[in-house]
């Protein structure tokens, strides 16, 4: 069922009939309006006519504005204040490929419904650039205001920072300075669509979209996001599976492991077990870990090294007394403490 009281398809037609036949040829190509939706550049139509792009644009541009200054339009007033009213319903400034397809499933429709937003005066057209999506508004102070606050949201969020939904969304509502009545949560969520510079990965989360959190490229990216998610180590056998079933990809046990032995992202905590360096464990093997227990500290007794070696990594207390032997990296006091051989 439509959301209009009125066909796009229909009201083109009027739009475009007084045209003549060269002039609506070159609007039904470039703007898709044929029954078959197929849209066609500039150079296309030049050679079907044997003229230059830039001849088919001034053709373009000439029957545009022969439109817009006819009867026809000024009689379908009404259909382009229902336009316009439908995108503030959505909060004013929209990202283009939402609107056409919130408005129509089938592109020869939303073809149509570009070309009257194209023709009518209330619509602006934000091109897309490396910070925003191509986007519809219909008020410059809102789009404008909506912009600044995506840009405050990108510089308060660090390179790898993740943050949830729900607090995204109240960091938006804060930066926004805007009447309560165009921040629902339905068109935050719609203006953050827009960025190109801050998005969501697979679980949700929302960052900088340069952050391998947020621009998931491989199996350690993937490996990251489960152990996070998890919240504390795990055993590569299970970060792979658990990659298997949150993303659907077909991970390998070996290529797991081998990821994670690779990113300093990742720390060994134990056999097999991983956990993230951003947590704040100590990278290295045990013997690694103690030293740098002791070089914080002038000396420490066994029992204090065994509490804070375990800390760090899930391994038997022997295993780290069996490390605190090496005589050419610690020594035994006299009092019975261990203290980094200097």
């Amino acid at each position: 069922m439509s959301v209009f009281s009125f066909k796009p398809n229909q009201v083109t037609k009027k739009l475009i009939k007084d045209l003549p036949e060269r002039a609506q040829d070159v609007i039904v190509r470039r703007y898709g309006l044929s029954d078959d939706g197929n849209v066609m550049t500039l150079e296309s139509i030049g050679g079907l006519y044997g003229i230059t792009r830039e001849r088919v644009r001034q053709i373009e541009n000439h029957a545009l504005g022969k439109i817009r200054q006819s009867n026809v339009i000024i009689e379908h007033k009404n259909i382009f204040d229902e336009l316009q009213e439908a995108i503030q319903s959505l909060g004013y400034i929209v990202p283009e490929d939402y609107i056409l397809t919130h408005f129509s499933s089938k592109l020869q429709i939303q073809n149509h419904i570009n070309f009257l937003l194209v023709l009518g005066d209330s619509f602006i057209k934000e091109k897309e650039d490396k910070h925003f999506k191509h986007s519809w508004h219909v008020d410059k102070k809102i789009a404008d205001a909506v912009h600044k606050a995506l840009y405050k949201i990108h510089d308060l969020v660090s390179d790898d920072e993740l943050i949830s939904e729900d607090e995204i969304i109240k960091t938006f509502r804060k930066a926004l300075d805007l009447p309560v009545e165009t921040s629902s949560d339905e068109i935050l969520k719609r203006w953050l669509s827009l960025s190109k510079i801050v998005d969501k990965n697979p679980l949700g989360e929302w960052g900088r979209s340069t952050s391998p959190n947020v621009k998931v490229k491989g199996m350690r990216d993937y490996a990251y996001l489960v152990i996070r998610q998890h919240g504390s180590p795990m055993h590569f056998t299970e970060v792979t599976k658990k990659i298997q079933k949150l993303f659907g990809k077909n991970a390998h046990v070996a290529t797991t492991h081998n990821e994670l032995i690779k990113d300093d992202r990742f720390v060994l905590v134990g056999r097999g077990l991983y956990a993230l360096k951003s947590w704040g464990y100590i990278s290295g093997i045990v013997k690694d870990v103690i030293a740098q227990i002791l070089g914080k500290n002038d000396s420490l007794s066994k029992d204090q090294i065994l509490e804070l070696v375990l800390k760090e990594r899930y391994v038997k207390p022997n295993t780290i007394m069996v490390n605190l032997q090496d005589s050419k990296t610690f020594k035994r006091n006299k009092d019975g403490t261990y203290s980094l051989l200097k």
